[in-house]
């Protein structure tokens, strides 16, 4: 991958601590803290956008404000490891469904999901979930309280001196 050639230094490392902390921050407030001209900030996020580093940016709505007040974590269990690709083009479909990532584990699918109450998550989960050729199982957890949320964390990288020394 193009990415792993790059080399971030401290400036782009800092624009991506100002960018994750909050993406609308303007280029000009970002050059000013960094000590390098607007354009120079620009250049550097295109770069790092067009490698790959960068992924987008998004706008966040609080599930709750549109009604959707559970958070469910599904474990999803596969008849056949090959279904991977058939199951989770299926889970794309499903607009409850936020995130899917394949895990190592018991299951082999961890799935999270908004929904509006538990009616509704029940009638996902027998009515979609579970009907989708290759599902095997599901072992649903609900949500009671999200603790922390927060963007990827951008660590200060060393300084060359310190790194030789």
């Amino acid at each position: 991958m193009a990415s792993q050639k790059y080399q971030i230094d401290r400036i782009d490392q800092k624009i991506l601590s100002f960018l994750v902390k909050n993406a609308r921050m303007p280029f000009l407030e970002i050059a000013r803290l960094c000590g390098v001209s607007g354009a120079a900030i620009h250049q550097r996020v295109k770069k790092m956008e067009s490698l790959g580093i960068i992924t987008g940016s998004r706008l966040l709505v609080k599930p709750q404000a549109l009604g959707l007040n559970v958070c469910a974590f599904i474990g999803v269990s596969l008849s056949q490891a090959n279904k991977y690709s058939e199951v989770t083009a299926a889970m794309r479909k499903i607009p409850e469904v936020v995130e899917c990532h394949f895990v190592t584990g018991k299951h082999a699918l961890l799935i999270k999901m908004y929904c509006c109450d538990h009616n509704h998550l029940m009638d996902v989960l027998i009515s979609t979930i579970q009907n989708i050729p290759g599902v095997e199982s599901t072992d649903t957890m609900i949500s009671l309280d999200q603790a922390i949320e927060r963007q990827v964390w951008v660590q200060d990288l060393p300084s060359k001196e310190a790194s030789r020394g």
